[in-house]
């Protein structure tokens, strides 16, 4: 990360949709790409009198989500109207919870360059989403379009504390936000359908004598802070990452031009422009007083007991983070290969654990699942469970190459045999005609004979340079057609190596 003459200070509001087949305060569809405003009804679409009704499953979800991010639950909340017009909000108001949300004061734990960091979130609440827009771009935006169908879908709203301090911080923030909720089966998170989006609170602190590089915290050196820029609507990790970056510097060159009279200038709210890589600011920011909250008069206040909420917690497993540590300290993996693993899901990690303890073997285990298995997902487009070897496979796989001395081309062509037409790996082995070199005698005249053919490297090596020896070796292995167990070649060609001197 670059030194910045400032200091990034960013807050997250993160706005998830619930995995519910029906909306929250109606039984409207949620599925994604339907017909436009084919799945609304009087309720979401706002028509006089109708009454709303609390889906109590969205609710549920909300409580697993909150608790697994270390929030104090409320044994009592209410529900608000939010007031404010737009023109995909059939009923000028959106029903949210205002000062007695659900849930408050939780945490969330981080992986940062510097190491583990927890960020604070303020609350965790539930409210309804508004529709979409659709705008005529080919026209030149002449023609606008309102689809109704994603109004009136429950949303989670995770706001966090202004802790993160990097764009960094933000994405990393973002992306376990991701993993946790998804493997808790409270929403898919797919930003690019919608059901993840983030709006940014950005300011920067900038040191009055402009310090390089900037005095460490606490230091008593006195900072001016920018006004907050809200950047709405991202819905991308690339996205946030992005637009972090911008706005801040943009703030930096703003305050360099203003001479630092910035105490005038109000909030504002500002749109990510993808294609131009900038923030674009379109208004004032508005403030609570703005949306005249009031409760909601037709919905009951939700009550919370210990029963219920033991029911929840009981449901909810091994989190990622407490995930990763065990990995770590049950199969000796680094904290880089643990989280590889473990961001690939419940399912995929039981996989690699299968296959670990199967073959005895978790640093093998390890290397097949997180390449040759994972890139086999991502080339064809599938998630585990439908992968066509299972774990138990796998560790047979990782055993046949220990016991035959295979090499990992050899092994990669044997893993696609099995892939391609279902058979054991003892099979793969021997339809591919994998016969391993394992006589010493045999393999002792092939080392020799290189030996004698490579004056050259047998000159080097007795200068010091000791890579020459694998010249040596990689004329053994291609006369062995890759069939020699490296272990054994490595060993008699340093042996020969070292009697030439």
């Amino acid at each position: 990360m670059p030194d910045l003459p400032y200091r990034t200070v960013i807050g997250l509001e993160v706005h998830v949709q619930l995995l519910t087949r029906t909306k929250l305060f109606c039984g409207c569809s949620t599925e994604f790409g339907l017909p436009p405003n084919s799945a609304t009804c009087p309720i979401c679409i706002g028509m006089p009198g109708v009454l709303p009704v609390m889906n109590r499953q969205a609710f549920e979800l909300a409580l697993k989500a909150a608790l697994a991010l270390n929030c104090q639950i409320a044994s009592f909340t209410k529900w608000d109207r939010k007031n404010y017009y737009y023109p995909d909000l059939p009923k000028n108001y959106q029903i949210s919870q205002y000062d007695l949300p659900f849930s408050r004061d939780g945490w969330l734990e981080i992986d940062t360059a510097a190491g583990s960091k927890r960020i604070r979130i303020i609350r965790v609440h539930l409210e309804e989403d508004a529709g979409k827009m659709l705008h005529d771009e080919q026209g030149g935006g002449r023609e606008s379009s309102v689809d109704l169908n994603r109004a009136g879908t429950p949303l989670l709203e995770i706001v966090s504390q202004p802790d993160l301090t990097s764009p960094e911080e933000a994405k990393a923030f973002l992306e376990e936000i991701r993993l946790l909720l998804r493997e808790l089966g409270v929403s898919d998170c797919e930003m690019q359908e919608g059901s993840l989006r983030c709006d940014a609170n950005v300011n920067i602190h900038i040191p009055l004598k402009l310090p390089h590089p900037l005095p460490p915290e606490g230091s008593g050196e006195t900072f001016v802070a920018t006004p907050i820029t809200e950047v709405k609507n991202l819905n991308s990790f690339r996205a946030v990452e992005r637009a972090m970056k911008y706005e801040a510097q943009r703030q930096f060159e703003e305050f360099q031009k203003t001479g630092k009279k910035l105490g005038d200038v109000a909030k504002a709210t500002a749109g990510w422009d993808e294609n131009r890589g900038v923030t674009v600011v379109q208004r004032r920011k508005e403030e609570a007083s703005d949306y005249r909250y009031f409760p909601e008069p037709d919905l009951v206040p939700v009550e919370v007991d210990e029963a219920w909420l033991e029911r929840v917690r009981a449901g909810l497993g091994e989190l990622p983070a407490v995930q990763r540590q065990r990995l770590q300290e049950q199969y000796h993996l680094s904290a880089y290969d643990a989280g590889v693993i473990t961001s690939q899901g419940r399912a995929f990690t039981s996989y690699f654990e299968q296959a670990a303890r199967l073959s005895g073997d978790p640093a093998e285990a390890k290397n097949w699942t997180t390449n040759e298995v994972l890139q086999t997902l991502n080339e064809q487009k599938i998630e585990i469970g439908a992968f066509r070897l299972s774990a138990a496979t796998l560790a047979e796989l990782i055993t046949e190459v220990k016991t035959t001395g295979l090499n990992k081309q050899r092994a990669r062509e044997v893993f696609a045999e099995i892939l391609t037409n279902g058979v054991s790996a003892k099979q793969a082995v021997e339809k591919l005609g994998f016969k391993v070199v394992a006589d010493e005698s045999q393999l002792l005249d092939i080392v020799r004979r290189a030996v004698a053919a490579n004056p050259k490297a047998v000159a080097d090596f007795k200068r010091g340079k000791t890579k020459a020896a694998d010249a040596i070796k990689g004329a053994v292995m291609r006369e062995t057609k890759g069939l020699a167990k490296m272990e054994t070649v490595q060993q008699l060609v340093m042996a020969e190596l070292q009697k030439q001197e």
